[in-house]
């Protein structure tokens, strides 16, 4: 009888977590959208409105302040657990990352073709939509990778200031596509982990935030690297 009662309790218990878990799923992605389509308004704004693209190449203190405030943001959401489990505050802050980014998106966005960059919108959107499906369909752990995967991400920096300095148009598509290839891995890792269940590492579903910040990241990022491979600049 005890064993019975031991194992209808189990059950609940893990019925309970699962559910946690798909709401906060649901919760992570309801924010990314929401975080994608505002970048997108604002780099569509400055790939279509002429005006605004100029004054943000004339005046580039605007993306010096823009970077200093998504860095010192960036900070706060992912070394403060307080902060970003905070309500509002994390909202708030988070929706101001994201519009910096978006700003900082579309003054890179501007020095591109228009053709282009739709070219490489698409892109993005399809190759993360595979890799979200293929990261919870596979039976592959990715959340055991986070080390090699930083090691790679410390080694693709490096070979990044050598590609400013010696300037080859090769060495800047290998750059890319490694940069691409990380990012690629980097977003079915945050996704495993978002996810939870049988994988090694999970993140808690207090951390909504986070796990949004991250596919976030991902996300841009991919888009960034893709954009340089398919891209002229005007």
């Amino acid at each position: 009888m005890y064993d019975e009662e031991s194992h209808l309790a189990d059950d609940f218990t893990g019925f309970s977590d699962k559910e946690i878990r798909h709401g906060f799923i649901r919760k992570v992605y309801g924010i990314l959208v929401v975080q994608l389509l505002v970048t997108f308004a604002i780099i569509s704004i400055f790939i279509y409105v002429e005006p605004i693209k100029q004054y943000a190449a004339t005046n580039v203190w605007l993306v010096i302040v823009a970077m200093v405030l998504t860095f010192v943001v960036l900070i706060v959401l992912s070394c403060c657990p307080d902060v970003r489990r905070s309500y509002p505050i994390n909202f708030v802050l988070l929706g101001v990352f994201t519009v910096l980014e978006g700003f900082m998106l579309g003054v890179v966005s501007g020095t591109y073709k228009t053709e282009y960059v739709l070219m490489a919108c698409g892109i993005t959107a399809v190759v993360a939509v595979g890799l979200t499906i293929f990261a919870f369909q596979t039976r592959w752990d990715f959340t055991m990778l986070g080390g090699l995967l930083f090691v790679f991400l410390i080694v693709l920096f490096c070979f990044g200031l050598l590609c400013l300095i010696i300037q080859n148009h090769y060495a800047n598509i290998v750059y890319s596509s490694l940069g691409a290839l990380l990012f690629s891995f980097y977003l079915v890792f945050d996704t495993q982990m978002m996810m939870g269940g049988k994988h090694k590492y999970s993140i808690s579903p207090e951390e909504y935030i986070f796990a949004a910040l991250n596919l976030y990241l991902d996300i841009i990022n991919l888009f960034l690297f893709i954009l340089s491979l398919v891209g002229n600049r005007n």
